[in-house]
């Protein structure tokens, strides 16, 4: 594995292809839901559906010019989610309508494009539905930069961008820049959708962005707590997932999102509870939070 050392691992992980696949999604297991917390905290989950489907007509374009439908797909991406943020922030369209805008627009353009190459379907349905056990170091590479992008972005802008999901006239008034940062989240999950393409596919990457914050909300009593149990649950379904994949020889982004699922509903059994609405996380915990974020305090 070029760029990559071959480790010493036990089953299933002890091939170089399980070495791969183990490598990508752990990167797209901790950035996903890195992002979905801040999704789900805007009740904006589907975002990363309706990114997902103009990734699509981003891969398909690049099947019909015969470039690599990775760099075309993240172009395409990048401006829908600035397309949607456009829509929403300017009053054009609410924001579930911009999705819904997106949403099938997006699939509908795939398609056509899709219909103009010559491979047809075939060539599309594993940035569909995910190929990870096929992934070369190349697309590891690629994956660990759009990664490093990804945690970077979060450890310059995390606390602007707390600070706009808890209150956005709040975070206006301690003079952040409301409008570049919801734009900077749009990308981001943009960026998160190219990344997991070859992972768990467009199609399913929005469920790994939420299902694993769904679980940690019903468990942590403040954000930075559901950040971290996100993230924990989202690299525990990956490695469950494909464990599983290897065992039974299932799809491995379906066996992924399943784990994550199964993970979810054994939470909600054993705590009882129901996912903690939006409005909760104004808890005088997290409004401390802010005020150490923002570096103001009340009183």
């Amino acid at each position: 594995m070029t760029a990559f050392a071959v480790l010493d691992l036990p089953w299933p992980f002890e091939r170089d292809y399980m070495q791969l696949a183990l490598w990508a999604g752990l990167i797209v297991g901790a950035c996903a839901p890195l992002i979905g917390v801040f999704l789900v905290q805007k009740r904006m989950s589907l975002l990363g559906d309706g990114i997902g489907h103009m990734a699509f007509a981003g891969v398909a374009a690049g099947l019909l010019l015969e470039i690599w439908p990775l760099w075309s797909a993240l172009v395409v991406a990048v401006l829908g989610a600035l397309a949607i943020e456009w829509l929403r922030t300017r009053g054009r369209a609410t924001g579930d309508l911009a999705l819904a805008l997106f949403f099938y627009g997006g699939i509908a353009l795939g398609v056509v494009l899709v219909s103009r190459t010559g491979g047809g379907t075939v060539n599309v349905i594993p940035y569909l539905f995910g190929s990870i056990l096929t992934v070369t170091p190349g697309d590891v590479r690629v994956v660990a930069v759009l990664g490093l992008v990804i945690v970077l972005a979060m450890a310059l802008f995390g606390r602007a961008l707390f600070a706009i999901v808890l209150d956005e006239e709040s975070a206006r008034v301690a003079g952040i820049p409301v409008d570049i940062s919801n734009a900077l989240l749009s990308v981001l999950t943009a960026v998160t959708v190219v990344a997991a393409m070859r992972v768990v596919g467009v199609l399913l990457i929005a469920a790994l962005m939420v299902l694993p914050v769904a679980s940690s909300r019903l468990i942590a009593r403040s954000f930075r707590a559901t950040v971290v149990l996100s993230v924990g649950l989202g690299l525990v379904s990956v490695v469950a997932g494909l464990v599983a994949a290897r065992q039974w020889d299932l799809a491995p982004g379906g066996s992924i999102v399943l784990t994550a699922a199964a993970i979810f509903g054994l939470v909600s059994l054993v705590t009882g509870r129901r996912a903690t609405p939006a409005s909760a996380v104004a808890h005088p915990g997290h409004a401390h939070e802010m005020g150490q974020q923002t570096g103001r305090t009340d009183g």
